[in-house]
């Protein structure tokens, strides 16, 4: 699989972007673009035992991947006034832990998709086996396969991307039971640390995403520590929403929230709950 490594020079301040579990930093190229377009240094690494071959993958474990990203963050703050993180899916659970190990040197954090829990519409009816992989031998033996929608809800473009998909090429059509393990030990890795996260953070989501419910956002919004929390609910996409229908609202959503937040007076505390009118449906 190519690298798909983002390198976008820009401005003083800085934006990395992580990219979801047996994914690549493909999914992120559009926001990366609008991104560095509004004036942000962009930079988007390839996951340790991603990009390359699934076998890598499965001997990775969730340190690995973060460190990964942590490797890049340490790395970009030496050039850079501030940096500010977006991850998509499994993405944003590292930038919860990046955010959680290194406070307010994080400037913000737009978590795309978070997935704490897989609860979606389109998984199998099997998938309350998925923690089984926590124990030996299942986890040496078994992958999860990649099924419609795989996370689009655009017809013509889940075509391409299966397509794709099929060579490597953007992303593994499986996923490791190895993998999976490791997923869960990050997931419940963060949701003890989510009381201690105080980053602004944006929460953006879909109504319809196939992969993870509501409950998702809603996990994030009741448990983060942070004071400033945005949540905003999509109604035109699925999982892959920086690929989707609606890529062009979590970009402008996201270089919006980041700006806000390099300014004091930008800043508009906790907006957060489907009653409030500071949560948006798009």
């Amino acid at each position: 699989m190519p690298d798909h490594k983002i390198d976008l020079p820009g401005g003083n301040h800085s934006v990395l972007l992580i990219h979801g579990l047996t994914g690549s930093p493909f999914e992120m190229k559009y926001l990366a673009r609008r991104l560095n377009k509004a004036g942000f240094t962009v930079k988007g690494p390839c996951l340790e035992g991603h990009c390359t071959t699934l076998k890598d993958l499965s001997r990775t474990t969730w340190r690995d991947w973060y460190r990964s990203v942590r490797d890049s963050f340490t790395e970009m703050k030496k050039s850079s006034d501030s940096v500010s993180v977006a991850g998509l899916c499994m993405g944003a659970l590292l930038s919860l832990h990046l955010s959680c190990e290194f406070g307010s040197e994080v400037g913000a954090v737009s978590l795309i998709s978070t997935t704490l829990f897989y609860d979606g519409w389109s998984l199998p009816w099997y998938k309350f086996l998925l923690p089984i992989s926590y124990y030996v031998p299942f986890r040496y033996i078994y992958s999860y396969s990649e099924t419609e929608p795989y996370g689009i809800k655009n017809e013509a473009l889940r075509e391409r991307i299966v397509n794709l998909m099929k060579n490597d090429s953007i992303a593994y059509a499986k996923t490791p039971a190895a993998s999976i393990h490791q997923l869960f030990k990050l997931i419940n890795q963060v949701k003890k640390e989510l009381p201690e996260i105080t980053t602004p953070a944006l929460i953006l989501h879909s109504r319809e995403d196939d992969l993870t419910s509501m409950k998702n956002p809603d996990y994030v919004e009741q448990n983060i520590g942070s004071k400033i929390v945005r949540k905003i609910i999509l109604d035109d996409s699925y999982h892959m929403m920086t690929i989707d229908n609606q890529k062009d609202q979590v970009a402008e959503e996201t270089a919006k929230f980041f700006r806000e937040q390099l300014s004091p007076a930008g800043q508009t505390g906790r907006q957060t709950g489907d009653c409030l009118p500071n949560t948006r449906y798009l």
